[in-house]
């Protein structure tokens, strides 16, 4: 990462800070994920790109787009692709003018659609890595779905794990339940929840 992305980076998250503190109503937040969680997703992605395989990656929850640049960056430096999905579309934009800036808007796709409603429109295998920081109380219904877009040996990374671990206590429940993944929960950022999808016994 060069010089001026991570100066870009700082400024964004350091300014998203300044902009949560002001606001009481978590929706009107930004929420961006803390700098050595986004550096973990960053390598994630990297490293599920093997071979001749360019990781295929989906973000669920863009916001302004500090966790998106992250995720471009990586997917530009490895020839993978990017999509990102937003239900708020001034969200979306902001999150647009931010990949302008740091010169990586053609390497992300920006989808202003419900969350839930895309991953049920994604084929079978269609990722190789799911970020997903988006609303809470939706993870446990997104789950069958989740599953069944990730690719074999492809990774789920949910942000929030620890510091709203009662929110996600149901989703937690069902992903270190379910066989066909291997989880572990990351004391980084907020907690960051891995799950990998094991290959068919």
């Amino acid at each position: 990462m060069d010089v001026d992305l991570e100066r870009l980076l700082e400024e964004l998250y350091r300014s998203g800070r300044e902009f949560d503190a002001g606001r009481e109503d978590r929706l009107e937040r930004l929420r961006n994920l803390e700098p050595d969680t986004a550096r973990l997703l960053a390598v994630l992605v990297r490293g599920i790109a093997r071979g001749t395989t360019a990781a295929r990656v989906l973000e669920l929850g863009t916001s302004n787009g500090y966790s998106t640049i992250w995720l471009a960056d990586a997917a530009k430096a490895c020839g993978g692709t990017l999509t990102s999905v937003e239900i708020d579309p001034a969200r979306s934009a902001q999150a647009a003018e931010n990949l302008r800036r740091a010169g990586l808007d053609a390497f992300a796709e920006l989808r202003v659609v419900d969350a839930g409603a895309y991953l049920a429109e994604s084929p079978d295998a269609a990722w190789e890595l799911i970020f997903l920081d988006a609303e809470r109380p939706e993870y446990a219904g997104y789950w069958p779905d989740l599953v069944r877009t990730l690719s074999v040996g492809g990774m789920l990374m949910v942000d929030n794990a620890i510091s709203h671990a009662d929110e996600v206590a149901a989703f937690r429940e069902l992903v270190e339940h379910d066989h066909r993944v291997t989880d572990v929960l990351v004391p980084i950022g907020a907690g960051a929840l891995l799950a990998v999808k094991n290959p068919a016994p």
